[in-house]
């Protein structure tokens, strides 16, 4: 008898009239877990995610990354037809998730209190930019823009330069908090039987993680300074670089750790004890002359020999890595966190997510869907007959896959 368990949602269903990336990645992380998650696209061009890039071997990175493992169900909610298809897949769905511009959902009666008025058991997710009220509720609220407005931007780059995130994290911010509040909103729903709204805006999510700026700013009096890679209360704490050119970063995060480093990896011991190095408070006020003694003395090691002194000496370090490196990295190919997924264009390299259930079915890694490839089988299982259905496609109401061998004719 098998004692694996199932995957903690496998049997919900979660329709999605997504784009982009925060409600998107919210609901690819669903359907890791095991939901059945239909993906609601437009029939001229699907989310417009799909035309960011052709990095993935000719389809977008974007879109590879946060719509694997979906159904993609092309309909044009302009028509009454097609909002009425939808309708009809959101009455036996367990989840509803949108992120369209603020008001437009409404328009459409997707919006998720007028749908959970109608059915009391779905739990439906509103994704904004900036919230339903006060005077940003109708602004445009792409990622930078919202980096910009949380304060993000004002902490992150250099002295000189602010800098936005390299990843689109108040999206990633959104997607998350939307994800957590979908979870949380079911096992409600099993203590109480009735589901709700759930509302997340990007401004809310990131101004959140943006804690410990605004608690410094807030209650300090300054905002932490732009510092680069450096930390801006700790030294050391920065990137150097050794005499092969690679860069590593070390973090001394106590006055033992410097003793240890002074020793072990500089080989001048009489820094620890020096005044104006021996304390964490002399050193981030001599930075400049921390840094340069720190530097100077990797500036003589290869990366190997550095690494090895610094994880010898219990300091914690790691290399300046780039996008070519991740791809490569031993700990992930060790712990065997790569998988391939199926796609238009074949298999695509893609990792786990990160959270693991051990003892429970593995996670599905879905396929990356063409547009419109699961129109057909999912209005026949509405009870369309094909008469209907050809009706509809010869309308423009809905649209097959075009990469999966043209109209779905089964």
């Amino acid at each position: 008898m098998s004692t694996t368990q199932p995957l903690p949602l496998d049997g919900v269903t979660v329709v999605a009239v997504e784009q982009a990336v925060a409600a998107p990645f919210a609901t690819r992380q669903l359907a890791d877990l095991g939901a059945r998650v239909i993906k609601i696209e437009r029939p001229d061009g699907g989310d417009f995610a799909r035309g960011y890039d052709t990095a993935a071997h000719g389809l977008a990175s974007h879109f590879v990354w946060c719509d694997r493992g979906k159904e993609s169900v092309a309909i044009d909610l302009k028509d009454p037809r097609g909002l009425d298809l939808v309708r009809r897949l959101v009455a036996d769905a367990d989840v509803f998730v949108q992120n369209l511009a603020q008001g437009a959902a409404a328009r459409l009666g997707l919006d998720a209190a007028t749908l959970c008025a109608t059915h009391p058991r779905l739990v439906a997710v509103d994704i904004s930019g900036y919230g339903a009220g006060g005077p940003y509720a109708h602004k445009r609220a792409y990622d930078m823009l919202v980096q910009c407005e949380a304060g993000l931007v004002s902490v992150t780059g250099t002295p000189e330069q602010p800098v936005k995130a390299g990843v689109p994290a108040a999206d990633i911010a959104a997607a998350m908090y939307a994800f957590s509040g979908v979870l949380a909103a079911l096992l409600r729903r099993a203590a109480t039987g009735r589901g709700g709204p759930v509302e997340i805006s990007m401004l809310d999510s990131l101004a959140e993680w943006m804690g410990h700026p605004l608690h410094h700013g807030m209650h300090g009096g300054t905002a932490p300074a732009r510092t680069g890679l450096a930390h801006a209360v700790i030294a050391p704490y920065d990137a150097y670089r050794t005499a092969d050119g690679e860069q590593l970063l070390l973090s001394v995060q106590n006055d033992r750790e410097w003793r240890r480093l002074a020793e072990q990896v500089l080989e001048r011991p009489g820094l620890a004890d020096d005044p104006d190095f021996a304390t964490n408070t002399a050193r981030t006020a001599n930075r400049g002359r921390t840094d340069a003694v720190v530097g100077d003395a990797l500036a003589g090691l290869t990366g190997k020999e550095a690494l090895a002194r610094l994880d010898a000496a219990g300091i914690a370090c790691a290399r300046l890595n780039t996008v070519a490196d991740v791809a490569a990295h031993p700990q992930l190919a060790a712990r065997d966190r790569w998988r391939e997924v199926e796609s238009p264009v074949g298999p695509l390299r893609a990792l786990l997510p990160p959270i693991t259930l051990p003892g429970g079915a593995q996670t599905p890694m879905g396929a990356v869907p063409a547009l419109g490839e699961h129109t057909g089988a999912t209005l026949r299982a509405l009870g369309m007959t094909d008469e209907q259905t050809a009706a509809l496609r010869r309308d423009g109401v809905i649209s097959d896959s075009a990469l999966s061998g043209g109209p779905d004719q089964s």
